[in-house]
């Protein structure tokens, strides 16, 4: 009996894995959409602060190409969106109307929010973040260290897990670290595809982040 029950929650676990996967699948209203030739969809995670910022300021390096750009940010952030807007609209001149959507989470910490607390509530932000972004399904994520990106990083790894698709990580550490990463750095330098810092130090800590320089 005592064999039996780890066989039995696996073979449960493993049903409730594939049955999600099917799901998911067929309940994709785009499934059955052609991909736009040359076109990258990006799903960008903004935080409050210096964090939308800056992801702004390396959104608009970024060729017309990246589209739809999907935008997520927390449920408590109320400055986030109309910065979003603003930048989004100014994109306009002479070019054809951006193709970009805004998506709320709740937040997975708020600041000074114990670390015992955090733990349910990025459970709470992963329960949202996940079945976002299997609808979603974005080819890249681009993120720079707001709570927000963990969930949303962490679903898109899942989607490449449970063979959905394949989602590439992009993650920049903000300009002001400039000898230790952030939280949501240490967490993601593991599992980010491309680990981008700002200053030399930090790539001599971490030898798998790339050193670009100062880039937004």
């Amino acid at each position: 009996m005592g064999l039996l029950l780890p066989v039995i929650a696996g073979s449960v676990l493993t049903l409730l894995v594939l049955v999600v996967r099917i799901w998911l699948l067929l309940s994709s209203p785009d499934r059955h959409r052609p991909a736009r030739k040359g076109h990258v969809s990006l799903l960008v995670v903004a935080g409050s602060g210096g964090h939308t910022t800056e992801i702004l300021r390396l959104l608009s390096s970024l060729s017309t190409s990246y589209s739809p750009v999907h935008y997520v940010l927390a449920e408590t952030d109320k400055m986030s969106e109309d910065k979003i807007h603003s930048f989004e609209s100014a994109k306009v001149n002479g070019t054809p109307k951006p193709l970009y959507t805004i998506h709320r989470i709740p937040r997975s910490r708020e600041v000074r929010q114990s670390w015992s607390s955090s733990v349910l509530t990025t459970i709470q932000s992963f329960l949202y973040s996940f079945p976002l972004t299997a609808r979603l399904k974005p080819d890249l994520v681009l993120c720079n260290g707001p709570g927000t990106c963990i969930p949303v990083c962490f679903s898109a790894l899942l989607l490449g897990i449970f063979g959905i698709k394949k989602v590439i990580l992009v993650y920049v550490e903000s300009l002001c670290r400039v000898d230790s990463l952030s939280l949501s750095g240490k967490l993601l330098y593991y599992f980010a595809d491309y680990f981008i810092v700002q200053w030399p130090l930090l790539q001599d800590k971490y030898p798998k982040s790339i050193y670009l320089g100062r880039i937004v």
